[in-house]
C-alpha cells in the first residue's frame, strides 16, 4: 500500500479571487468587494473573525484596482499624501485605539481620499461601533461608512477552508478526511486553521500520513 507523505514545506495562501470559496457566510462581502463602484461615499468598513478571508479580500481588491495597502499601525501623517493618490485599504484599524497620532493621521487619509474621490477600505474584526477609536472625528467619520461582516463558516465554507488551508501548505489530505473534520471541529476559522497545523505537525514529526485515524487521535488528546 502506497503511504501519503508529508513533507515540511513553508505554507504560502493562494490569494487570488479564484481562490476566494463563496458561501451564505461570505457572499455580501464578497459582493460588496466585487462591485466597489457601489460604496456610499466611496468607503466601505469589512470585518470578521480571524482567518475568515479579509486580508484575501483585500488583496483581491487591491488586484482589481490598484489600491495601495497599509497597515492602520504603519499610518503617520508624512505617508498620507502618497496613499490617497489612488484607492486605499487600510487594515486592522481597532488596533490603533490607543495611538493618537496613527489616528490622526487615518483621520487625514480618509478625509483627502473622499476629496480626491478615492474608494476607501477599512478592516477590523469586530463591528466599527466596537473600535474603541479616542479621537471623535474618525470614529464618527468611520461610523457612517457602509459595514459588511464576513460571519463563522457553514459547513460548505468550513469544508473549503479546510481544503485551502491544506493546499497552503501543500498538502493533499485523504478524500474522507475534510467531511470528518468538518462535523467534529468548531465551527470557526480558528478551529480549522489550528487542527490543519496539529495534523501537519504530527505528519511530520511520525511515521504516518494525514488521515481520518490521525485525526481521531488529535482530537481525542484535545479533550
Amino acid at each position: 500500500m502506497t503511504r501519503q507523505l508529508s513533507f515540511d514545506l513553508p505554507a504560502r495562501a493562494a490569494l487570488g479571487r479564484a481562490d476566494f470559496f463563496v458561501s451564505p457566510a461570505n457572499a455580501l462581502a464578497v459582493a460588496m468587494i466585487d462591485h466597489a463602484e457601489t460604496w456610499p461615499g466611496g468607503k466601505l468598513v469589512l470585518s470578521g473573525p480571524p482567518g475568515s478571508g479579509k486580508t484575501h479580500l483585500v488583496r483581491v481588491w487591491a488586484a482589481r484596482t490598484g489600491a495601495r495597502i497599509v497597515a492602520a499601525r504603519d499610518l503617520d501623517d508624512a505617508a498620507v499624501p502618497g496613499l490617497a493618490r489612488g484607492p486605499v485599504a487600510v487594515e486592522d484599524v481597532p488596533e490603533i485605539a490607543g495611538l493618537p497620532a496613527a489616528q490622526t493621521a487615518l483621520f487625514h487619509l480618509h478625509n483627502l481620499a473622499q476629496a480626491e474621490g478615492h474608494r476607501l477600505l477599512l478592516t477590523g474584526r469586530s463591528a466599527p461601533s466596537h473600535w474603541a477609536l479616542s479621537l471623535p472625528d474618525l470614529q464618527s467619520r468611520i461610523a457612517a461608512a457602509s459595514h459588511v461582516a464576513l460571519s463563522e463558516p457553514d459547513d460548505q465554507l468550513l469544508a473549503a477552508v479546510l481544503a485551502k488551508l491544506f493546499a497552503d501548505r501543500q498538502i493533499t489530505p485523504r478524500p474522507d478526511l475534510i467531511p470528518f473534520l468538518v462535523t467534529r471541529i468548531d465551527r470557526s476559522f480558528a478551529a480549522a486553521a489550528a487542527i490543519v497545523e496539529r495534523l501537519d505537525r504530527a505528519a511530520l514529526a511520525g511515521t504516518r500520513g494525514l488521515s481520518r485515524a490521525l485525526a481521531v487521535e488529535l482530537l481525542a488528546g484535545a479533550r
